[in-house]
């Protein structure tokens, strides 16, 4: 059964927060599922998000809602398992909107993946996430 996988005990980092206010832009902001919030990355040629998680699993699908104006016009999905080279999973190209948009991933069993955001539609190369989501199951 397909349920979201981030946790209490998944580690995230991220490649920046605008002007390092992580009270308001923050990494968290990514998994509270609240409207009101979201992560805003500091501009950059490239943005991305590292989540660890605390076991093995399998990833089927990635759901991304961005601010329409700072979404991203192709992503890279990587992963790996334990301490192995991070390893490309599936690229996916967003539409530039505030929809959930949801991206079919081919199965994958991680504990560690990378959500790059690449060729920005921001000119300053700014992303900003209301939500984001790793759907799958643990192994």
């Amino acid at each position: 059964m397909t349920h979201s996988l981030v946790c209490a005990e998944t580690v995230s980092r991220v490649s920046s927060v605008l002007n390092r206010n992580t009270r308001q832009f923050g990494k968290k902001h990514l998994f509270d599922q609240d409207e009101e919030t979201c992560w805003n990355s500091d501009q950059g040629p490239s943005q991305w998000v590292i989540l660890e998680f605390p076991q093995r699993i399998r990833v089927s699908q990635l759901q991304i809602q961005f601010q329409g104006g700072f979404s991203s016009r192709w992503g890279r999905l990587e992963g790996s398992q334990g301490c192995e080279a991070l390893n490309k999973i599936v690229d996916f190209y967003p539409e530039d909107n505030n929809s959930l948009q949801t991206f079919p991933v081919p199965s994958a069993e991680v504990d560690r993946l990378k959500v790059m955001f690449e060729d920005t539609t921001d000119f300053f190369g700014r992303v900003v996430i209301y939500h984001l989501r790793v759907l799958g199951e643990k192994v």
